[in-house]
């Protein structure tokens, strides 16, 4: 294992109607003024705004909106936040909806301390400080209540980019499984997708001796295998909706991740997807992720994939030939995936295979090679995407 430091000060408020106490929580983590985000209508049309805002109004806050944001977050309205919090001189952003949501309110947070641009964060520039953040959190997929981590795409560009930095993390976190019960079943497959991504970034590794954040990363994947399958049969189920709640946030606070290597790969394949055609980035992971690990296998990553796929999957292991158990549990993780109704084509996502070439170049690796459990230079990225398109038997 790794040296490592670890520092996840966000204070988590989670269970039933804890969203009437937002306004508590901001006051107690010092916010007087807040600009409240949030994305399409579905906050205001089941009544959560309401509570938010009556909860912000009964504990003497001041308080200004910013609505509209979409998925795959664009830089417009990050620009847009930075402005109203300088001239509303606000000094708490509590952001209302999932990951897209929380991300733009971080880069704005960032952005409004921030004399220069605030692309520059999401360009390598680690940024020192930035205004407070709460969320209450709509969707289970992201983990970004609990990261330091927020992604945002150049809306002229289409760069898709991270920034990451501790000054990040929200302060508080409320979580009510009972907010994700309206979603669409297609958007709650896509988070439970978007979680196991997050594992199994993590998972993938070289790292040797790091058995308890395997023996972790592999519970959290045995429970999404669990209670999607529940979740998805019945989207009334507040206990499936609670554990996969919570498995959002520890998927990606980087708790189990710490002393090893992480990939990373897949995400940045997908991230490039889901700029050009605007798909759900849980979408674009269900592409893309079981393409990446056929590669992997073929590329002689297979000893890890066998241990996945016993341990996740159930898999009897072929001491003779690891590779056929390693595609065993690549095959069980697509069918689980199409069970709960997600794509497993660039068809299925409107995606062109003549873009590919296209796609290879957005992921700016010249000559080089990415890092993580199996290097990958632009061949490789060709293959694989090459592989999602159906391209290769």
């Amino acid at each position: 294992m790794n040296s490592f430091d670890f520092y996840s000060p966000t204070y988590f408020v989670f269970g039933r109607d804890r969203e009437t106490e937002a306004g508590t929580y901001v006051k107690k983590f010092g916010g007087s003024r807040v600009l409240v985000l949030y994305g399409g209508q579905s906050a205001k049309r089941t009544g959560l705004l309401d509570r938010v805002n009556e909860s912000l109004r009964s504990a003497g806050l001041a308080s200004v909106e910013l609505g509209g944001i979409k998925p795959n977050p664009k830089s417009d309205m990050v620009y847009e936040g930075i402005e109203l919090c300088r001239r509303e001189q606000v000094d708490f952003l509590l952001a209302v909806g999932g990951g897209s949501v929380i991300d733009t309110a971080k880069a704005i947070a960032a952005g409004a301390v921030y004399d220069g641009d605030f692309w520059d964060f999401f360009s390598g520039k680690a940024p020192e400080k930035a205004l407070p953040v709460g969320t209450v959190l709509t969707i289970a997929a992201s983990g970004s209540e609990g990261s330091p981590d927020a992604i945002i795409t150049k809306a002229d560009t289409l760069e898709k980019n991270a920034a990451e930095a501790d000054c990040l993390r929200p302060r508080f976190s409320i979580l009510n499984p009972a907010l994700t019960e309206s979603l669409p079943p297609y958007q709650t497959a896509c988070g439970v997708t978007d979680i196991m991504a997050h594992a199994f970034e993590r998972y993938f590794t070289n790292t040797p001796d790091v058995e308890t954040t395997d023996r972790l990363l592999e519970g959290v994947l045995l429970a999404m295998l669990h209670e999607g399958r529940r979740v998805m049969a019945d989207p009334h189920n507040y206990e499936a909706r609670a554990n996969i709640m919570w498995a959002g946030m520890v998927c990606h606070n980087d708790v189990m991740g710490v002393g090893r290597k992480q990939d990373w790969n897949s995400h940045h394949l997908e991230h490039v997807l889901s700029a050009l055609y605007d798909c759900a980035h849980g979408a674009g992971l269900a592409v893309i992720m079981p393409a990446w690990m056929r590669y992997c296998v073929e590329h002689g990553g297979e000893k890890r994939f066998a241990q996945m796929a016993v341990r996740v999957f159930g898999c009897q292991m072929d001491f003779d030939d690891p590779k056929r158990t390693a595609m065993e549990g690549v095959n069980a993780f697509r069918a689980f995936l199409k069970d709960i109704g997600m794509p497993l084509t660039f068809a299925e996502i409107g995606a062109d295979p003549a873009d590919i070439p296209k796609l290879v170049e957005m992921n700016h690796i010249g000559d080089g090679v990415t890092g993580g459990y199996i290097g990958l230079d632009r061949a490789a990225h060709q293959e694989i995407y090459e592989i999602a398109a159906g391209m290769r038997d």
